[in-house]
């Protein structure tokens, strides 16, 4: 008999999927949810990791579009509800922890 902790498919650390409280509307398409990626170093160019880990808005929107899908332009993310990016910032300053520092936070 399999335990809950078994049957449970393993958390992919390198993604997140975040469902969006407010709908990005593009064209006659309505955006419900995005995918995160992590980023590997070259797409952290030109952004502190300081500012990123800070949840800073403008290194989230140098970000942002080179890790979502669907792709997410800049003007659609300066346009995201508060929240939404509140969710974006979370999940990318996550991305930037050690994976075992990530299991261990998500034990806690």
């Amino acid at each position: 008999m399999k335990t809950p902790e078994q049957s449970a498919p393993a958390k992919n650390f390198n993604e997140e999927t975040i469902t969006l409280d407010t709908p990005i509307i593009r064209g006659e398409t309505s955006i419900t949810s995005i995918t995160l990626r992590k980023p590997t170093s070259g797409e952290l160019r030109g952004v502190s990791l300081v500012d990123l880990a800070s949840m800073d808005v403008l290194s989230l929107r140098k970000v942002l579009p080179r890790i979502t899908t669907p792709t997410l332009t800049d003007i659609e993310i300066g346009r995201m509800d508060p929240a939404d990016l509140l969710q974006c910032g979370v999940a990318v300053g996550s991305f930037l922890l050690k994976k075992s520092d990530r299991e261990a936070a998500l034990i806690a």
